[in-house]
């Protein structure tokens, strides 16, 4: 049996590739050349024939995330698609090809999952990420980095891996908005930050509202997309906003308070915040090599899931733990699903429950490494892409009965 990997700009696909290998496929690897975009019309082309005749040498394709033209050409050819969800909501999934009966759709955010269920699609599947505890807890022995449990010699206090989403797309359409519309936006945003959920922005836009940004946005849907402007301006414009607004204010009152007590926090972003006081910025890192070594070597982990991400458990969540590093993480309703919380990892609720247990878990090391082991422990042997895999098959081969 083989399989192709469709690789584009993500992480984790050389562990997938590992995976299928163990389970005794020959793995294909594929990254398609760049695409010609028009803009004045909003779509990608591809080329469809080298596409074609890469995809009918092999039984299956896999992807992280979902791709629309991939599909189109295995439901031609009578191959399985499976694609995997990184993101939530995923956009691409709004389009019609998704009723294609090759496809088999894997969501991590159930709330998402639940969303698709509506369409009566025929193979959607709820499964969470995971992670490659083994290879990460080999790459860094390689290293020389000492366990969780005997690690003495920390580089970092708390520290923080991501993009801070400074660039985002209500910013670029910002100087389009009426003083009005900015004003109204500025205080949705504000209010959600404090509340829970996205309910707030989730009620924020009006039939009306929506289409006035239908023109401001100049809103394009691909061929064959459904897609709207409510799911687009919620998601990725107020959205990642939100994200970048939520992030800056999180970390500056981290660095202001763990300041008065001699701690540091550092910043690892390809996206840097002007807004930033006091914390320490470094470049982006390489996700298989510097990243783990960051978790691994840091007191406190800090995660900051995006709220478009409704329940689920975010791919940064598995990195931090799969590397044996303490994870500080925002709730989300999914982690009870999988980890004892308080054993395996920490959860805050608001900014100053985040000060106080990144304050109270830098002084107890004792209690933080054996939270880290725990949580570690719990993605290698419950979590492993393998055994995600295994469960992607098994939902094949019981579809196929």
């Amino acid at each position: 049996m083989k399989v192709l990997i469709y690789k584009w700009k993500v992480f984790n696909q050389e562990d997938i590739a590992e995976a299928f290998f163990d389970y005794g496929y020959e793995v294909v690897e594929y990254e398609e050349p760049s695409v010609y975009l028009d803009e004045a019309k909003g779509l990608k082309f591809h080329d469809n024939n080298e596409l074609t005749n890469i995809i009918k040498g092999v039984d299956m394709v896999f992807s992280f995330n979902y791709f629309a033209h991939i599909s189109d050409i295995c439901n031609k050819l009578g191959i399985i698609y499976i694609s995997y969800t990184v993101d939530s909501p995923l956009i691409s999934l709004y389009h019609n090809s998704i009723y294609n009966p090759c496809n088999y759709i894997f969501v991590f955010d159930k709330f998402f999952y639940y969303q698709l269920k509506e369409l009566e699609l025929e193979h959607l599947f709820y499964l969470p990420l995971g992670a490659n505890a083994k290879r990460i807890e080999s790459q860094l022995e390689k290293s020389n980095i000492p366990s969780c449990l005997d690690i003495k010699d920390y580089k970092y206090d708390l520290s923080f891996v991501g993009g801070m989403y400074h660039r985002n797309s209500y910013d670029n359409i910002k100087d389009k908005l009426d003083e009005d519309l900015k004003n109204y936006f500025n205080e949705v945003l504000k209010e959600q930050l404090f509340s829970p959920g996205m309910d707030i922005i989730d009620n924020s836009l009006s039939v009306e509202l929506l289409t006035k940004l239908l023109e401001i946005t100049d809103f394009k849907q691909s061929e064959g997309s459904f897609s709207d402007i409510l799911t687009v301006f919620t998601n990725t414009f107020l959205g990642f906003k939100l994200a970048n607004i939520e992030r800056v204010v999180i970390l500056n009152a981290l660095a202001a308070a763990l300041k008065n007590y001699g701690y540091k926090v550092d910043l690892f972003t390809d996206d840097t915040d002007n807004n930033l006081e006091n914390v320490i910025l470094h470049n982006t890192v390489d996700y298989n090599i510097e990243m783990p070594e960051i978790f691994r070597q840091s007191k406190i982990n800090l995660n900051i899931s995006l709220r478009n991400i409704r329940t689920g458990i975010p791919l940064r969540v598995w990195d931090v733990l799969a590397s044996g590093g303490f994870l500080l993480t925002n709730k989300q309703i999914e982690l009870e699903d999988y980890f004892k919380i308080g054993e395996d990892l920490v959860v805050f609720e608001s900014i100053d429950e985040a000060v106080t247990k990144s304050l109270y878990y830098l002084e107890h090391e004792k209690e933080r490494k054996e939270i880290a082991r725990s949580g570690f422990e719990r993605v290698k042997k419950y979590h492993s892409y393998c055994q995600r895999i295994g469960d992607i098959l098994d939902c094949i081969a019981g579809n196929k009965e």
